[in-house]
């Protein structure tokens, strides 16, 4: 399933996808305001493909319609602290020279709505680390609501243990949201 927004194009990641994830990946801000490790070669990046975004229905490669450049990636991934089926939580990554743009705002908006209105679900979560006021912002401007702040949450592969601000969209705040109805 392919997504459009008015400069973006959201589709499944492909084989080629590898050096573009590469591209943006290798880059230590971008790994350490998502929670992984930077990616150190191509090798590394293709097994990542392969293991986390091809032939993931609900993942998508966020791409620059204009010049169908490979910018990020966004998905709606199963929630782990809720235990039922009609929640995702939103998860996404992008390069550090598209930051500031708007096309995560952008990118995110469309992926609720596609959660929301394809996929039924009744809430969507998202977490972010609170040096990252960046992503912070997207959420908020998505509507998301702060859930609050779950301590010592994850340790990174670096060895530095992070607390994660929480977020939550419910499906009957999204629809009252004016960027919802928009499309």
């Amino acid at each position: 399933m392919t997504l459009t927004t008015k400069r973006l194009t959201l589709r499944p990641f492909r084989e080629d996808d590898v050096e573009a994830l590469y591209a943006y990946s290798k880059d230590e801000a971008v790994g350490l305001g998502a929670g992984w490790k930077p990616h150190e070669s191509l090798l590394e990046s293709s097994d990542i493909l392969h293991l986390v975004f091809l032939d993931q229905p609900t993942v998508w490669a966020v791409e620059r319609t204009a010049d169908r450049r490979l910018m990020g990636s966004i998905g709606l991934i199963t929630d782990s602290a809720r235990q039922y089926g009609s929640s995702r939580s939103l998860g996404y990554a992008l390069g550090v020279d598209y930051w500031g743009q708007g096309y995560m705002t952008e990118a995110a908006r469309e992926t609720v709505r596609f959660g929301f209105a394809q996929m039924g679900l009744d809430l969507i979560s998202a977490t972010c680390y609170p040096d990252n006021p960046a992503s912070r912002r997207v959420l908020e401007k998505c509507g998301f609501r702060y859930e609050g702040m779950l301590h010592r949450a994850e340790l990174l592969y670096n060895g530095e243990v992070k607390d994660h601000l929480c977020f939550y969209l419910p499906h009957e705040a999204a629809q009252n949201l004016d960027w919802y109805a928009e499309k």
